[in-house]
């Protein structure tokens, strides 16, 4: 499990930083839609679907929606708006998220027999997750087409840190089942070992001064970030025990599909971006 582990972040850490910080931000934009049309074609085993064509015709739609979305002209008061929303209504589908999975499964009741409902989360999900990408990629862009790769990056690697610090700590010392009828594998002492090691990130990432905005904006933003990671995980977890897979998909042999690798992602993304540039 560990060689794998390290497999994956041997390929895929090299091609995000090369797409966070060379691609263009018109590059960049159509490169999240079509890891959103991969992830939403991947959703569909969430919702029994068993026909190409109609799985196609999901697909497609996700990704000529988000497209449609992205080629709003910048200079329209309702693309920023629209963006607005999106992000900030994040907040409240994962405070939803995360009501379900604490009461999983007496929750499924609410949501497992309806197909509307199921497209809403995905919706909920990856559309947010979108404009969180494009909005923290866009920061300063005219005048430093790095800062919101910076950024985006540190996102990143407070997910990673998360993630590989519960992996270790829960490995050396976990115990207490952290959502037992949800993920079995997660400990409470490995969610705690996890949070540790990014909020550390954070504070040694602030202290370099980087980030020009008030230290409590960005500790809020980024522990929040952390927390909802775990919750993004879980979520996804409690959607593949409902439809009864191991793995969204199977696009990266050994190590499952592309919602398996961004998860965590979907969730901090737009939490960061919410909290950090509208919010707070």
């Amino acid at each position: 499990m560990l060689i794998h582990r390290i497999l994956t972040a041997l390929i895929l850490i090299p091609l995000v930083i090369i797409a966070l910080f060379f691609a263009p931000l018109s590059i960049f934009s159509y490169l999240v839609i079509a890891v959103c049309g991969i992830a939403a074609w991947e959703w569909t085993n969430f919702l029994a679907m068993t026909k190409p064509l109609n799985k196609i015709v999901f697909t497609f739609s996700v990704v000529m929606l988000l497209s449609l979305v992205y080629l709003i002209p910048n200079t329209e008061l309702i693309k920023y708006r629209l963006f607005n929303y999106i992000i900030c209504f994040s907040i409240i589908w994962w405070l939803v998220a995360f009501l379900l999975v604490i009461g999983y499964p007496k929750s499924v009741k609410y949501w497992s027999n309806s197909l509307i409902i199921k497209l809403l989360f995905a919706f909920f999900t990856l559309f947010p997750f979108f404009v969180g990408m494009i909005e923290l990629r866009s920061i300063n862009y005219i005048f430093n087409t790095y800062t919101g790769a910076v950024w985006l990056l540190y996102v990143f690697v407070l997910v990673w840190a998360t993630d590989t610090g519960a992996y270790f700590v829960g490995r050396a010392i976990g115990k207490r089942k952290l959502a037992a009828k949800v993920s079995p594998g997660k400990t409470i002492e490995g969610f705690l070992g996890g949070i540790s090691s990014a909020i550390l990130i954070s504070v040694f990432v602030y202290l370099t001064g980087y980030f020009q905005i008030s230290f409590i904006t960005f500790i809020l933003s980024s522990l929040l970030a952390i927390l909802v990671s775990v919750l993004g995980d879980l979520t996804e977890s409690m959607f593949k025990r409902e439809a009864g897979i191991k793995d969204s998909g199977n696009i990266i042999p050994g190590h499952g599909g592309i919602l398996d690798r961004i998860d965590s992602l979907t969730a901090a993304v737009p939490i960061f971006a919410a909290l950090s540039l509208h919010l707070l």
